[in-house]
């Protein structure tokens, strides 16, 4: 008798957690949801970012708010991610930047991506683009290895930062190449873009989101993209496995993350919205219009795609050499 009443108990003081835990999934979001930027305003992540949380707001009627915590490569706003509360009220906007290449770069980085964050949904992946201002002297990526061969060093390319994909493309392709270019790192894609549309870095390897409406305005010229097949965006650039450097292949994702110990049911609802987006063709011709491409999985596809990278770009990072304090 004692036992039935246990049992009875402890039905009776599940039932309440478990009906409260699906109510709050059901009624999410209650409030506003803060979406961290980890890179400054006008780069390719941010225009993604903004994007979605913008067609989140207007077709669901949520208030999703983009906060941009740039620095140090992204991985500040990942740093904040990751010490959020797990609730669902603080999503960020990662990318294989700060998700799987940074962790091997940086001696101190304060997170492990594939334990302090879940992933929620991908959203866009794109090739990286090397660009050079449109009246340079470079007309060719040849052009480029011949100059950085009869020069070392004096070669200049711009990036968003240490750390990032786009820096590493850059420092493969030196390897590639055989040659020396000095990178110059910058605080995010705009201020890259403006130096080497100024002419004070020779070149810049970018995310096409980030360079193409000034490539479409004629003011950059793109000389290559990374990835192994080219860019919609951008269809008459060759790529650099076609220039001669067979097997060459750098691309980066996008996509949401929340911190380790989110509600499933809130990363459920979080992943089957996003997706609704990305099938509209007003949201898959307006990721196009920014140079990426449109790609969605569930989360259990893009948490191996994080873990999968993690280990590869482990390999990258120390065959290039390259560490940052």
């Amino acid at each position: 008798m004692i036992r039935r009443h246990l049992g009875t108990l402890a039905i009776a003081l599940a039932f309440p957690l478990a009906f409260t835990a699906t109510a709050q999934a059901q009624s999410y979001p209650a409030k506003p949801v803060r979406m961290i930027v980890p890179f400054p305003p006008g780069g390719g992540t941010d225009i993604l970012a903004r994007l979605v949380a913008q067609k989140l707001t207007e077709t669901n009627h949520w208030t999703v708010v983009p906060d941009n915590r740039a620095g140090a490569g992204g991985t500040i706003g990942i740093a904040e991610a990751a010490r959020a509360a797990p609730t669902g009220y603080d999503i960020v906007m990662g990318q294989k930047d700060n998700m799987v290449v940074a962790p091997w770069l940086y001696k101190n980085l304060s997170y492990n991506p594939v334990k302090d964050l879940t992933a929620v949904a991908h959203v866009a992946y794109t090739p990286v683009v090397i660009v050079t201002q449109a009246n340079s002297k470079f007309k060719t990526l040849d052009d480029v290895v011949k100059a950085a061969r009869a020069a070392p060093d004096t070669v200049t390319y711009g990036s968003p930062g240490n750390g990032t994909t786009i820096h590493l493309a850059g420092e493969i392709f030196n390897g590639a190449a055989q040659i020396k270019m000095r990178h110059v790192p910058y605080k995010g894609s705009n201020a890259a873009m403006m130096d080497v549309l100024a002419g004070n870095v020779d070149l810049m390897v970018s995310s096409v989101p980030s360079a193409l409406a000034q490539i479409k305005a004629g003011k950059l010229r793109p000389l290559a993209v990374t990835s192994a097949k080219r860019s919609t965006s951008l269809p008459d650039t060759p790529t650099v496995a076609e220039l001669g450097y067979k097997g060459f292949d750098v691309s980066t994702w996008y996509g949401l993350f929340v911190p380790a110990r989110t509600p499933k049911d809130v990363i459920a609802t979080l992943n089957a919205e996003v997706n609704k987006l990305l099938a509209t063709p007003e949201m898959k011709a307006a990721i196009v219009a920014q140079g990426a491409e449109p790609q969605s999985m569930t989360p259990e596809q893009f948490e191996a795609l994080l873990k999968t990278d993690y280990e590869k770009w482990k390999g990258i990072v120390q065959a290039s050499g390259a560490t940052i304090e």
